[in-house]
């Protein structure tokens, strides 16, 4: 009998923008042949993961893991920021691989957190981590991810798939109440990821000009983040504070949910850009602000994820982790 091939393997993070892949030669083996490609350049997955192949000359892939940016429940995917839509078997099929495998990004990421080591994390308060204790995993960028890791023995762990961003945002003050009004206005619900987000960055920053009778003016997100940072726009710095602030709430709700006495990870796009703003901000002090409960999360530790790829390496070790269906 011919043995299973295992190597070499072909991980992806995908998202409505951009989708990143690498190669993972043999057993044991680090990340190579990183490439990102946007997504709008391609007709589908299938035609992107095609192309990675033939540019980078690699031959089939044994095995391929994909994260993505989308709930994955069965076997069709339809993305919910883009356009692509595939089935996971027929697309297997057709890519004549042995396995391949498609979770949620978040998942991924979760996996990762085990691994990244010290130089791939910078701690943000004090805590120290539980041993055999969940992980929780909360991440804004575009959207906002949530996800947590669950130990299950030995080194193995479980990845949380789930739309915790989706959640209802609760106000602290009477000020974040004023907030949540105009943004309940407007949206009606007001999940978390209205607020704790790129897109949410903005919508804080133009409540807190309608609540001041004061014109909004066209920014984005890095804009807002750029006048804050240098203190040039009141309305950007309380924008960027409320921001840090919700997602301490946000992230404390996730580790009393999770009872994730590991570590609570915060990844994403924004935050490890903020650098000591970030540590000095409310988001520590609001993330401990659980009433009876201080006692407990002041113990558990909270990190920014700043390792470079950590979704592609939670890929490749769901390989390990997660069973075939």
């Amino acid at each position: 009998m011919t043995p299973t091939l295992t190597h070499p393997r072909l991980v992806g993070d995908v998202g409505g923008t951009n989708a990143r892949f690498a190669w993972v030669e043999a057993p044991g083996a680090a990340l190579s042949d990183v490439a990102s490609y946007r997504c709008a350049d391609h007709p589908s997955l299938e035609a992107v993961l095609c192309r990675y192949l033939e540019e980078r000359r690699k031959p089939l892939p044994a095995s391929i893991a994909i994260g993505i940016a989308n709930p994955v429940v069965g076997d069709q995917v339809q993305m919910t920021n883009h356009h692509w839509s595939f089935s996971i078997d027929a697309m297997r099929r057709s890519l004549g691989v042995e396995r391949l495998l498609v979770l949620n990004d978040f998942a991924a990421l979760a996996l990762s957190l085990p691994v990244l080591g010290p130089e791939g994390v910078r701690q943000v308060g004090a805590g120290a981590p539980a041993a055999d204790a969940p992980l929780a995993l909360v991440g804004p960028g575009t959207g906002l991810g949530v996800s947590g890791l669950l130990p299950c023995g030995g080194r193995r762990h479980v990845p949380l798939q789930g739309e915790g961003g989706h959640a209802t945002l609760a106000p602290f003050d009477e000020r974040e109440e004023g907030v949540l009004r105009v943004l309940r206005r407007r949206f009606g619900h007001v999940s978390a990821e209205r607020a704790v987000s790129g897109p949410g960055l903005v919508h804080l920053y133009t409540a807190l000009c309608e609540l001041d009778g004061v014109r909004a003016q066209p920014l984005e997100a890095a804009h807002v983040t750029e006048r804050a940072l240098q203190s040039r726009d009141a309305r950007c710095v309380e924008a960027l504070e409320l921001f840090c602030a919700f997602l301490g709430n946000v992230a404390g709700n996730v580790a009393l949910t999770l009872g994730a006495r590991g570590g609570v990870y915060i990844a994403g796009g924004i935050v490890p850009r903020l650098g000591e703003w970030f540590a000095r901000s409310r988001f520590r002090e609001r993330f401990e602000s659980k009433g009876r409960f201080r006692a407990y999360l002041e113990q558990i530790p909270t990190y920014v994820v700043c390792a470079p790829t950590p979704a592609l390496l939670g890929a490749a070790r769901a390989l390990e982790e997660l069973d075939p269906v």
